[in-house]
């Protein structure tokens, strides 16, 4: 690389003008994704095809308790990726990004069902077999009057619970 005097860098590979800026925001993407492969199991490490360099990097982090001593060694794990492929890792990390996503809508799902059992019975309760016809009628009737039941005694919501559980 050659230093020009506006701050900005010649890449070598195509001749692009690269600022010092974009290679810090580089840097600190591959710091953040160092840091979250410590979070990560070491035999999940072993499945991302890493070089020994850097898997015996990792494995060293395990030792690492100092607060301090964590921060510059997630320094040198993200100068160890500049030589891995990256892309396989930041799809791992997608994956479990978008399966955490999919949980939280999933039981947002089930908390409207639950609520709109509660407020609207049995309406609700025929969408609510339409689009899933296994459930059981009965069951699930008798979960949502003892439910409003609880509700109007100001009792605890067990029987909320159940429903939820029960749509699970």
């Amino acid at each position: 690389m050659m230093h020009d005097q506006d701050e900005q860098y010649y890449d070598d590979e195509d001749e692009n003008i690269v600022s010092k800026s974009e290679i810090k925001r580089e840097m600190l993407a591959l710091q953040d994704l160092g840091e979250r492969l410590l979070t990560l199991k070491p035999q999940a490490w072993e499945k991302l095809n890493f070089s020994s360099t850097m898997l015996a990097a990792l494995q060293e982090s395990t030792r690492i308790k100092s607060h301090n001593a964590i921060r510059r060694h997630v320094r040198r794990l993200g100068k160890l990726l500049r030589e891995e492929d990256t892309d396989q890792v930041q799809q791992l990390f997608d994956r479990m990004d978008n399966k955490h996503l999919e949980d939280v809508q999933q039981f947002h799902r089930l908390e409207r069902w639950r609520d709109r059992l509660m407020e609207e019975g049995d309406e609700a309760l025929n969408e609510l077999l339409d689009e899933y016809p296994n459930a059981d009628r009965q069951q699930l009737r008798q979960l949502v009057r003892v439910a409003q039941k609880e509700q109007l005694q100001g009792k605890s919501p067990a029987a909320q619970r159940k429903i939820f559980k029960y749509l699970r």
